[in-house]
């Protein structure tokens, strides 16, 4: 039953690349292919969103879409509203205004939410463990609230994503306190994975990583994305991040879309935006001087 498992957590990942025309993987390619003249299916698509905390806009009628397949960026400064984004299409935070369509539904208008959370998974910031559980319980806990696999079944699929994630089965008995920041991440990460979700949506998975781990955690993004074929959503500030694993990305700034694209149409209007954001530093230029 457990290589049945396995092998449907791969296999309807893989119907899913066969049925979509959409983004070409990261590592390959940073634009959106176009196949047979058909524009990509947008499987996310915000439109004229606000969002405030009382009296303060965070965001002032933001509009875009993200499209199945792909791994798509959001980029900001500090404060830039990234992470009110994010739990804003995650049913954390209700917008003031605008609508959120994932699968073709408003989220916000859902009466059963179920189905939608069932097919998306979400890393957060810090991993957000259970700090009374294992790893092994933090990772199978999806499948006992959401599933119908026997305790054993469970077991045996935390353990199939946790070393899928780059862990070790000396993890497994291992709880929160006893973890890196980078192993406590790889487990949110497996916990996230449970379900086989649609659409992942991470937070920061970089934040608070050496270079070297959080070069191996976009590896490892790149990768599931091509093994289960889900479009990843990406809340970050890492610009590195921005150049090795999204297909495309926006700029937040100001509560408005400073930018919306590929690195590619970075470099061809770069001219066009304004000489106080991220693009401009020096860490900024080499991500859109080396496209």
């Amino acid at each position: 039953m457990m290589n049945e498992i396995n092998a449907g957590i791969l296999d309807s990942g893989a119907n899913r690349a066969n049925n979509q025309n959409s983004a070409s993987r990261a590592p390959e390619s940073k634009t959106l292919s176009k196949i047979s003249g058909k524009t990509p299916t947008p499987i996310i698509q915000v439109r004229d969103l606000c969002t405030a905390y009382g009296d303060t806009l965070i965001h002032d009628n933001i509009s875009f879409d993200i499209y199945q397949g792909e791994i798509f960026g959001i980029l900001g400064g500090s404060g830039s509203g990234k992470s009110t984004l994010l739990r804003t299409m995650i049913l954390l935070n209700r917008p003031k205004s605008g609508s959120v369509k994932i699968f073709g539904k408003d989220i916000w208008q859902l009466q059963d939410k179920r189905d939608l959370l069932t097919r998306c998974g979400v890393l957060f910031q810090f991993g957000a463990l259970f700090s009374s559980l294992n790893v092994l319980e933090n990772v199978g806990i999806m499948l006992e609230e959401y599933s119908n696999y026997p305790k054993s079944s469970i077991i045996e699929v935390a353990k199939y994503l946790i070393e899928r994630v780059g862990l070790t089965p000396s993890a497994y008995e291992l709880y929160p306190h006893e973890l890196s920041g980078g192993m406590k991440k790889r487990v949110g990460l497996a916990r996230a994975l449970a379900l086989n979700p649609e659409v992942l949506f991470l937070d920061e998975p970089s934040s608070g990583l050496d270079p070297a781990s959080a070069q191996k955690l976009d590896e490892l993004i790149c990768e599931l994305q091509a093994d289960m074929n889900m479009t990843i959503v990406m809340i970050t500030h890492d610009l590195d991040s921005i150049r090795d694993a999204t297909n495309r990305f926006l700029m937040l700034k100001n509560g408005k879309i400073e930018f919306l694209g590929n690195l590619k149409e970075l470099k061809e209007q770069i001219s066009n935006l304004s000489k106080d954001n991220l693009f401009f530093s020096k860490r900024g230029e080499r991500l859109w001087k080396d496209a």
